[in-house]
């Protein structure tokens, strides 16, 4: 049997699936149009503001890449962690096991170093939250 066959039949199903139940959803859903369907905001509250004029805090989005990051590296680096034993007792010279992953680790290092010293770590306070701090304090 030729492989491409079996990848064929396997690409055909990952495209199928979906489509096929994009279009069951399209047929079996209620279509029900309403005014507040076609909002801004669909959460029942009604909008305030155009969404063009809010500002969103950067560094929500500054600490979920970094989290994503170091995510990555734990998962990177527990595997290897696993093999490490098992490769040093095969016979791998020392440096051919450690040195990939030293060199993998100084990188990121010298990215959260970066990522520290362009303040993506530290929080900005709020002029409201360091006022509840000084209340507190004294």
């Amino acid at each position: 049997m030729n492989p491409w066959i079996a990848i064929g039949a396997l690409a055909l199903m990952g495209v199928g699936i979906p489509l096929g139940m994009m279009a069951a959803s399209a047929i079996l859903r209620p279509t029900v149009p309403e005014q507040g369907k076609s909002a801004t905001y669909e959460s029942g509250e009604i909008p305030t503001e155009s969404a063009i004029g809010i500002q969103f805090n950067i560094q929500y989005y500054m600490v979920a890449l970094l989290f994503v990051v170091f995510d990555i590296e734990t998962v990177l680096v527990f595997p290897w962690a696993v093999i490490y034993g098992s490769a040093l007792e095969a016979g791998v010279p020392l440096a051919d096991v450690l040195l990939p992953m030293l060199v993998f680790i100084a990188v990121l290092v010298v990215g959260l170093v970066w990522a520290w010293r362009q303040g993506a770590v530290s929080w900005a306070q709020s002029p409201r939250a360091a006022r509840r701090k000084t209340e507190r304090q004294s």
